[in-house]
């Protein structure tokens, strides 16, 4: 019998090990992914960075898919690229329709 709990032990660990890197479906990062798509979008990425807009749209599509089929953490990872994408294209929508510094006055 005492030969049989370093195994149990061993087999206990690998379990939560396992179990542990198979963390839940991340639908915080989904949300986020989500709204940073929508805060771009309302600010003009459409116009102005519609390439950006769409890779992260992209990104969270592959990122639902990866939630279905239960791959959790490549989905995780899609909806983090997403929400990097859709933050970079709001940058891009601002900095296109941020006002121009007026010119210094001529003396």
């Amino acid at each position: 019998m005492r030969r049989h709990i370093p195994l149990l032990l061993l087999a206990a660990l690998l379990t939560v090990t396992a179990l542990g890197g198979c963390a839940g479906a991340p639908f915080q990062e989904m949300s986020d992914a989500r709204q940073a798509i929508r805060a771009a979008e309302r600010a003009g990425a459409a116009k102005y960075a519609p390439d950006t807009l769409d890779e992260a749209r992209r990104l969270v599509d592959r990122a639902r898919v990866g939630m279905q089929k239960g791959d959790y953490r490549q989905a995780r990872d899609d909806a983090g690229q997403a929400r990097e994408k859709a933050m970079e294209a709001r940058r891009l929508a601002e900095a296109a329709t941020a006002p121009s510094p007026a010119p210094p006055p001529t003396p």
